[in-house]
């Protein structure tokens, strides 16, 4: 009897602090992702040109649909949804990226005295307004693509008036089924929508200068 009940407290605490163990090992925090940021950094390498007339245009922030108004990555592998990577992002939002890229593009045109960024109270010749309408990575059945699809809006400061709106879409091959695959077709679309758009402002621009 002496001995059995020394015994008996043992077991009972090495069955414990199994317990204790298990139950620590069941309420820790599971392991934290390794979130890989991404960004957009391409402008047209050939963007048109034209000799400067002493015209100024005033480019606003880019706005972005709800959707993809986010750092998270989206893609769909189906019509009609929309999921979000785990593993990679954005290191910006897409607006946040975009903004400075529409800067550069035009500012490589040449076509302008000045190409002016938000805060900017005085007087200039054209606004360009952008909207980012869709950025996602397709997987469809048979291949992947890179959507990035963009509006765009110029209007006339002395005039008050919009004097175009044009909608450009690019659908950009993926070499590869993954995210970073997305991320190189982005840049790549980015920079195809961005000679668009200055093809686009310098044709509708193109009239006597100021």
């Amino acid at each position: 009897m002496t001995l059995a009940a020394p015994l008996a407290r043992r077991a009972l605490g090495v069955v414990t602090a199994c317990l204790i163990v298990t139950g620590c090992a069941l309420l820790s925090t599971p392991p934290k992702i390794n979130v890989e940021k991404a960004v957009l950094t391409e402008v047209p390498d050939d963007a048109p040109q034209r000799t400067s007339r002493g015209d100024t245009v005033l480019v606003f922030p880019p706005k972005t649909t709800p959707l993809y108004d986010t750092t998270q990555m989206a893609y769909c592998t189906q019509p009609h949804e929309v999921a979000y990577f785990s593993e990679r992002e954005w290191g910006e939002t897409p607006s946040q990226m975009l903004y400075p890229l529409a800067v550069k593009t035009l500012e490589n045109t040449h076509a302008f005295r000045a190409v002016l960024t938000e805060p900017f109270g005085a007087r200039y010749t054209y606004a360009l307004r952008t909207e980012i309408l869709e950025l996602i990575q397709d997987f469809g059945p048979d291949s992947a693509s890179l959507v990035l699809s963009l509006r765009f809006q110029l209007t006339d400061y002395g005039a008050k008036t919009v004097i175009a709106t044009r909608e450009v879409s690019v659908r950009e091959p993926m070499r590869e089924r993954n995210s970073y695959a997305g991320v190189m077709a982005a840049n790549a679309a980015t920079a195809k929508a961005l000679q668009q758009m200055a093809q686009y402002v310098l044709q509708a621009t193109d009239g006597p200068p100021e």
